[in-house]
Order: structure tokens, then sequence, then C-alpha cells
């Protein structure tokens, strides 16, 4: 897939003795194929492996394992926190409450079963940061806090002003909460250890093996370019290329960059300003600025919502050094004005972001033997362990929580369609960009804010 391999993947290629499968050149039979070398799919692999060593497992990837999303993202390791309200709107209190604690326990889990297997994917679970760089966002930052508080489960807390500065690194903080549920990890060690993992366990993987067709219901098949699967049961872990595959779910979730840079090692420099930590550290932006250090000493710095794509279509420009490395580097002087910018490279990544702001799981058109997840929107490195939860309950017919979760019922919600969606998008766009100027400036867009509110419920976009 990849022409231009982002920093943490071709990093962890260096570092570990990962070695390319060999792609699929027969026909052959298997309890259940996935489709997709991601998180997605490898969580789903090793969890259904855990939970049935006797089910046969076959794992086909177009590219490498690893070289999409799953190994060109920020290494956030955030929850379900601060989406309570999204949940408890569309699930209910009692699954919104599950969802939020499962997410935060999750981290820990990641990280207890990277040292069970002696996966040195960097996991540091050292917690969160939100910030708020200028009055407004400080004025809405407790919100989420406070949601969580009334239903007796937040592991939030705010942040003295000196203490916000001090952990997030930037004089420009104006108010912080932090929580311990959170953290961060190398993305490129962590697929690439999956993948090992799940070897280990017994699953096939054939890489270089792009899906063609995917046919029948009963006993699917999945056609590959040079052979075919066929099985009692398919997960589709595409995400971002679901769209392209299945066209009816383009009204489910919108295709946009994420824009990252990376500093050479620099680490006593961090260290002076306060960032020896491994905290996901993220502004309140709706089009939010992230940044976290390395365990070598660099400083990562992304950006998301800078790029739409026309009808989902995955974009040359998601593959490429990005595009935005001048916003990239005007941001980090902003926020760090103490570093020297001395930066190593840059890359993009394509974001499945879904209509509801959550991932969705189902059966595809219905079928009971044919699953599917994507829609992590921005946030899918916790969650996409909690999806294999969800896929590898539905493939092996479990009734639990995780098989009747809200999030197993498809896509709660939709976008409309192009060109409408596509125009709606850069009207939103420009009008954040717009509301966030003013209010960097210390003005207060009442009537932006209600502009925005208008474009956004028109768009389909969830609350933040």
């Amino acid at each position: 897939m990849s022409h231009s391999q982002p920093f943490w993947f071709r990093q962890a290629q260096a570092l570990t003795d990962d070695k390319t499968t060999k792609p699929l050149t027969a026909h052959i039979h298997s309890d259940v194929c996935i489709v997709g070398g991601g998180y997605t799919g490898l969580w789903s692999a090793i969890k259904i492996k855990q939970q049935s060593p006797n089910t046969d497992v076959t794992l086909v990837e177009k590219g490498r394992c690893g070289e999409g999303a799953s190994g060109r993202n920020g290494g956030c390791m955030l929850t379900f926190a601060t989406k309570l309200n999204t949940l408890l709107r569309l699930f209910g209190v009692e699954e919104a409450i599950r969802l939020v604690q499962a997410s935060e326990q999750a981290v820990f889990d990641i990280q207890r079963f990277c040292h069970r297997y002696n996966i040195d994917a960097e996991v540091r679970a050292e917690g969160a940061l939100y910030t708020a760089t200028n009055a407004a966002q400080a004025q809405s930052l407790s919100h989420p806090v406070s949601l969580l508080e009334q239903h007796g489960i937040n592991r939030w807390q705010a942040l003295a002003q000196a203490d916000a500065i001090r952990l997030s690194g930037s004089t420009q903080t104006r108010a912080a909460i932090a929580t311990d549920a959170a953290g961060s990890v190398h993305p490129g060690k962590l697929v690439l250890g999956l993948k090992k993992v799940a070897q280990s366990l017994g699953v096939k993987i054939y890489e270089q093996s792009p899906m063609t067709g995917l046919q029948g219901s009963t006993n699917p098949t999945v056609e590959t370019r040079l052979g075919s699967v066929k099985a009692k049961k398919v997960v589709i872990a595409i995400n971002g290329w679901m769209g392209q595959c299945f066209p009816r779910f383009n009204r489910h979730y919108v295709l946009v960059s994420s824009d990252m840079m990376i500093t050479r090692p620099m680490g006593q420099a961090l260290a002076d300003i306060g960032l020896s930590h491994g905290k996901a550290v993220a502004d309140s932006r709706i089009f939010v600025r992230y940044y976290r250090t390395s365990a070598d000493g660099r400083l990562m710095l992304g950006k998301g919502g800078n790029l739409f794509a026309y009808g989902n279509k995955m974009l040359s420009a998601f593959d490429k050094p990005s595009g935005f490395e001048a916003m990239l580097k005007a941001s980090f002087r902003h926020l760090f004005p103490a570093l020297d910018g001395a930066f190593e490279t840059s890359w993009t990544g394509a974001s499945d972001r879904s209509a509801t702001g959550l991932p969705f799981f189902g059966r595809l058109n219905g079928n009971p033997n044919v699953f599917y997840g994507l829609g992590y929107s921005g946030n899918g490195v916790v969650q996409s362990y909690l999806g294999g939860e969800i896929l590898s309950s539905l493939v092996l017919g479990l009734d639990n929580a995780w098989a009747r979760s809200g999030l197993a019922q498809g896509p709660l919600s939709t976008f409309p369609p192009e060109p409408i969606r596509y125009l709606g998008a850069q009207l939103v766009k420009q009008s954040v960009q717009r509301k966030e100027r003013c209010e960097d400036a210390g003005h207060s867009p009442w009537w932006l804010d209600k502009q925005l509110s208008k474009l956004a419920a028109a768009a389909g976009k969830a609350d933040k």
C-alpha cells in the first residue's frame, strides 16, 4: 500500500524482526477469514484464538500488516470518557457507563498484554491532559468532568494553572484537565507485535493479498488477487477502505486527514520544559492539535481535519508527507517557542470519522456470517482493542455484553449524500477556523457558534 512509510512504521521495521509473509496463492478453507491486518483485524484474530484455540483463523492483508492507520496514528491512548454525552444519548446510562469504564480499563489491559507477550511497544500508561489555549476553551473544558461526576465514574481532575503549564510543556496553556487512564504507545511496534502474537497463536497471515471480491452468504468466500478463502465466518476490518468496497457505508463516515510531524531526539530540551512523561496531550479545538513524547526523546505533533476526501476516495495525499507542514510548524512554534524545531519527518493518515464520533460494528447486509467494524474517528488505538472484543464475540456466537452492545448494532447516524456532504464539510471547516481565530484573539463569536451548530447538525456531526 504505502509509498511514503510513516515514521512509526519505518522505525518499527528497523527495530523488530518483522518479515513480510507470502501472498495467498491457493484456494483454501478456514473457520474464520479476517480481511485487514491492522489493529482491528489483529486484535480480533488474537481474541478469537484466545477464546477458541481450535478455531482456524486466516487473515489476508492488501499490503503489509500495519501500513494503514494502525502504523501511522499518533499513538495517543485515549478513551470514551469525553464521549459520555453521546454514549448516554445513543445507548442509555448502563451501557454508556460500561463502555467508558471498559475503555479506561483497556489502556491497562493493552499494557499487560504487551508485557505478557514481550512486545516492546513503549506503552506508557501515564495518563492524558486535555488543555485550553484560550479563554473560550477554558470555560467549556470542565463540561465532560461534570457529566462524569454526575454518573460516579470521573477519573479526571482540573489542574492548577501552574501544573497545567508544567505538564503540558507549553506556556500557552490556560487550563487543563488530567486523567490517569490514558497514555501513549509506539503504534508501529504495537501493530507488528500483534502480528507476531497472532502468528504464534496459529493465525495464518497472508500479506500482499488484497480482497477482490466477497461471494456467498452461508459459507462466504473472500477472493484475493491470486487465491481465495472459503470460510464459515468473515470479518471485514478495512476501516477507511470500507466505502470503496461496500459503497453503502459511505453515508456513515467521512475520510479526513490527520497530519503529523516528529522531531529528532531532543530529550533534555523536552525535560527542560516539562515533557519528560508519556502522557497524551490534546487541546480543545474542534479539529484538535495533539502531541506526545516518544521513549527515545522525540516530540510528535499532529492535527486533524485538514483534508476531506470527496466520496471517501483514498487520496494519494493520505500516503505522502504532510501537505500542511507549514501549519504544523507554526503550531509547534506557538506552543513550544523555547524548542528548536529540528524536525525529522512528517506524514499523513486517513481517519474514518463516523457521523456519531463513535466506532460501529455489525453484520454486513444482515448476513449472520459476515461482520465488520470501522469509524474510530481518530481514537482507534484503545477502541480497536474493544472492537476485537466485539468482533470475536460476534464470530464465536457468544451471548455477552459485547455481542449485545449498542456499538454492535451497525451505524446509528448518517451524513448527507455527496456533493452536499463535501460542501457542508468545507463550510464547517471554514466556520471552525473563523471561530478559533476569534477565540484566539480574545473575542466571543456567539454568532459563529450559532452558525457552526446549524452547519454541524446539517452535516451529521456528533457533539464533541
